[in-house]
Formats: C-alpha cells, sequence, structure tokens
C-alpha cells in the first residue's frame, strides 16, 4: 500500500485535515493556536527552536498532522511582532505569579 500525505499520520482510510490557526478569547488567553487544541503557536515554536525537538517529534509526541506544525511555524515567522508581544506577556505572568508565591522559608517560619 502507497503511503500518501492523507495517511500517513492518521492511518489508512482516516480523513485527514488540516486544522487553522485560531485565536479565541476565551481559550488559552486568545493565544494563537492549533485549532480544536490546547496547542499555542507559541509552544510550537519554542519546542522546535528552543528545546531541539524535531517538527515530525512534535507531530508525534501531540498527535498533530505535520502540516499543523509546519503552519505554526510559518504563522510565527509571519507574525513575529505579535508572537514576541504574546512571549512577553506570558513572560510576565509568570514572574508576577511566582513572585506572589510565599517563599518555602514562610512555611518553615509557621513551624
Amino acid at each position: 500500500m502507497a503511503i500518501t500525505a492523507a495517511n500517513s499520520y492518521r492511518g489508512a482510510g482516516q480523513k485527514c485535515t488540516m486544522a487553522e490557526i485560531v485565536a479565541t478569547e476565551d481559550v488559552m488567553g486568545g493565544q494563537p493556536r492549533i485549532e480544536d487544541r490546547r496547542i499555542s503557536v507559541v509552544q510550537i515554536v519554542e519546542w522546535v527552536n528552543e528545546d531541539g525537538l524535531a517538527p515530525e517529534t512534535v507531530a508525534t509526541e501531540f498527535d498533530l498532522d505535520m502540516a499543523d506544525v509546519y503552519r505554526a511555524l510559518a504563522y510565527y515567522y509571519d507574525n513575529v511582532e505579535s508572537m514576541t508581544e504574546w512571549r512577553e506577556r506570558r513572560d510576565r505572568r509568570v514572574r508576577e505569579s511566582r513572585s506572589a508565591q510565599p517563599s518555602p522559608d514562610s512555611f518553615s517560619e509557621r513551624a
């Protein structure tokens, strides 16, 4: 049996549909992501560019079509300025959240 793009990752006889990049305010704070998934464009870029995962590995590990991974990468590079803003916002929220957490020392002081 010949392998085609339509069944290479989903199995023979299963329809392969390409997801879009979407942004909805009530999912992941409106961050651009793969349609019907909670996987953001920024996450995919970080896995590939910063963690060194091959696009094929990302597709396999997260049950994505290869086209979805490359679509996310293309979206990122077509929108670098807004994607940089998303990363900065996320990083700022993480820093704020961490600074609001009590230090481990505060727990030992209570004992």
